[in-house]
């Protein structure tokens, strides 16, 4: 289920489902740990004798942010009840305090006793072994606690701080199904403790008058002791909480505000899923540098395993999206971070773990007997391609020197040695990491990354280097050209898989990865390859569906809906495969009709997003679902760069067409 409304501040990130219901907890880093371990947090109110928790069909949800902050505004309406619930949530931007005011309005027009409740099932560190709960008198909050993971549970009201009710008890042990069962009769037991694999419910009495309302403040503070929670929970009373929304609101509202010429010539809604795609996207960035791909752990019940990783890869075209909105100190944390993942070696492997460590991976490290290097080659390239278009960008020489022999001259000289004869990188796993061979988008990659590095050294003065990685780039792309283009279809072949005396076989699957020729290699648009190519796969990858959009190559199994007809339905259509079409008509352009298809599949992307604005990896071909992980930070960054992208050549294309009209003009003159 999509999660649609993350909020946080890159240490703490909350996740939300569709139904408003709070599913993932990730602290003291984004992405690490998940302390609820995808177990649904319930959210309920109890008017009059009557319940319901917020996934009750009763409820009509309206859920979306406030426009350009992370706070979210959420209506909740039950007719049952009499009731509408108004909630404002937030990760304070400075302090690790998630925040939820509701606002409670009677719609019967007489006097309400309302109570609200929040269940809490944590597992502390992704687990509920040796867990802790305990009401807290001196502070009238619940505390939920293992090791160094503390989490304080607390309210304010206009009258007054502290919880009116508590339950804690033990859930999933002896067929216990939770505390939140105790709180469908208005009624909370305040058991004082409990420890082992607990859970906890709070709960809030209002008196909301006839047409009237009422607001209670909650929150979690988290903290790595229970002095720190304890202090947290007094800052928060003397600041107050309603004014940290307030300020968290302003906060991003400025972080997201910046100078973006030519903006107001875009649709509305473009520019508010820009504005909020950039947002969403740095919820899912680790303060540390590390930038996570998803954060949505119900992925886990189809693979075993989650999105909740950094491969450099997707960090490092995220990256390029923080770099063309002048995120400048964000980019540069990504590139810190990568310097001291890479950890003094001279590539990448598979992904990594918010904090630097190597994370979970499937690629092997020998077979058939023999050893390989269990890399996608295009992480370590396009490190490499991103940090150039960062300097280029801002220029801060300082910083370049503390990463240039980490990042540039050992992943330069490694790429070097690893070619086979002919000049082409050795085999490595795809970027969708299914296949292992030498795959057109790694070659691409590659070859922008010589450049870059080129470029780098001739800065700093490396002549020698700046001029064999130049031709190590001028020889690869040749041997692209020589073998790996197919002269009979008029396109290139996604995959060569070495056949042995310099020869392969080519894999003429049609791919939307292979955009990557013009974008990272640097042929030029116009080059008739290039224009077999994307004809191709405009033919075959387009879903020929009401739902539209791109598919990232023919017969795509990953989540796979259509097995029958795939001349209609080649895939699943997903965001950065339709936005890569966008990337090429853009580059392509000559004159400002020419933008159109790009400025369609904007479109076409958010009419794919949720109410809230958040995308995912892809989409049901016939129903427009969100399928597989949401949000896909790599989604929303693709569209950020897509925008700014068609921003640019706008520009281009007006002043050619003034130049050329002043011109003519002139000469008529």
């Amino acid at each position: 289920m999509p999660r649609d409304i993350p909020v946080g501040n890159g240490d703490l990130l909350i996740t939300f489902d569709r139904l408003y219901r709070v599913r993932d907890i990730y602290y003291p880093n984004v992405g690490r740990y998940d302390h609820t371990d995808g177990h649904v947090q319930r959210f309920g109110v109890w008017a009059d004798g009557k319940f319901a928790w917020i996934e009750d069909p009763g409820w009509v949800r309206h859920i979306k942010y406030q426009e350009g902050t992370l706070v979210t505004e959420v209506v909740l309406r039950h007719e049952g009840l009499g009731l509408e619930v108004r909630c404002h949530d937030a990760v304070d931007f400075h302090e690790p305090v998630y925040l939820r005011r509701c606002v409670v309005t009677d719609l019967l027009g007489k006097d309400r006793d309302v109570r609200v409740f929040s269940h809490w099932d944590l597992s502390v560190r992704g687990t509920p072994v040796g867990d802790t709960a305990n009401y807290d008198p001196n502070t009238s909050s619940v505390v939920v606690y293992k090791d160094d993971a503390y989490f304080l549970f607390n309210a304010c009201d206009e009258n007054k701080c502290g919880i009116d009710n508590w339950a804690i008890g033990t859930k999933r042990v002896r067929g216990a199904e939770g505390t939140w069962r105790d709180a469908e009769d208005g009624q909370l037991g305040r058991n004082a403790i409990s420890q082992g694999s607990v859970d906890c419910t709070v709960g809030f009495n209002l008196q909301v008058p006839a047409g009237g309302a009422a607001y209670v403040t909650s929150w979690m503070a988290c903290g790595r002791s229970y002095e720190d929670v304890k202090t947290l929970n007094r800052r928060i009373q003397e600041i107050g909480p309603d004014r940290m929304i307030t300020r968290t609101g302003a906060y991003w509202g400025l972080w997201v505000r910046k100078d973006i010429p030519g903006l107001e010539v875009l649709p509305h809604r473009v520019v508010d899923l820009f504005v909020r795609s950039q947002l969403v996207a740095r919820t899912q960035i680790d303060n540390g540098g590390a930038i996570i791909a998803a954060n949505d752990s119900d992925i886990t019940q189809f693979g075993g395993d989650h999105y909740s990783y950094c491969w450099p890869r997707d960090g490092a075209l995220v990256a390029y999206s923080l770099i063309l909105t002048g995120q400048s100190e964000l980019s540069r944390n990504f590139f810190r971070y990568c310097a001291k993942a890479i950890n003094g070696g001279s590539y990448f492997l598979h992904k990594y773990n918010p904090s630097g460590e190597l994370a979970s991976s499937w690629h092997p490290w020998m077979i058939e007997g023999q050893r390989v290097l269990p890399i996608q080659q295009d992480e370590t390239s396009l490190v490499m391609w991103s940090l150039r278009r960062h300097f280029e960008a801002f220029r801060d020489v300082e910083f370049i020197k503390s990463v240039y022999e980490r990042l540039i001259v050992k992943p330069a000289e490694w790429t070097l040695s690893y070619r086979d004869m002919n000049g082409l990188p050795h085999q490595s796993w795809d970027l969708w990491e299914e296949r292992r061979g030498v795959h057109l988008f790694t070659v691409a990659a590659t070859i922008g990354a010589l450049r870059a590095a080129a470029a780098f050294a001739q800065d700093f003065g490396e002549m020698d280097r700046a001029q064999r990685y130049r031709e190590g780039a001028d020889k690869m792309l040749a041997a692209t050209r020589r073998h790996m283009w197919n002269p009979q279809e008029g396109r290139f072949g996604r995959l060569a898989v070495p056949q042995g005396g310099g020869k392969y076989r080519l894999d003429m699957t049609c791919d939307s990865a292979s955009f990557a020729i013009f974008a990272f290699a640097g042929v030029p648009i116009d080059d008739p390859m290039v224009a077999g190519e994307m004809r191709h796969m405009q033919q075959r990858l387009s879903v020929k569906t009401g739902v539209g959009g791109y598919a990232r190559y023919e017969r795509d199994y990953y989540h796979q809906v259509e097995r029958d007809r795939i001349d209609q339905v080649p895939g699943n259509p997903w965001v950065i495969c339709s936005l890569w079409r966008a990337q090429y008509v853009i580059a392509k352009a000559q004159r400002e009709e020419d933008l159109e298809e790009a400025l369609g599949l904007l479109e076409w992307a958010c009419h794919r997003a949720e109410e809230s604005g958040v995308l995912a990896e892809q989409f049901h071909p016939h129903t427009g679902e969100a399928m597989s992980v949401s949000p896909l930070t790599w989604s929303h960054a693709t569209f950020v760069i897509v925008v700014m992208e068609y921003l640019q050549k706008l520009q281009k294309v007006r002043e050619r067409r003034l130049a050329t009209e002043t011109g003519v003009e002139a000469g008529l003159a």
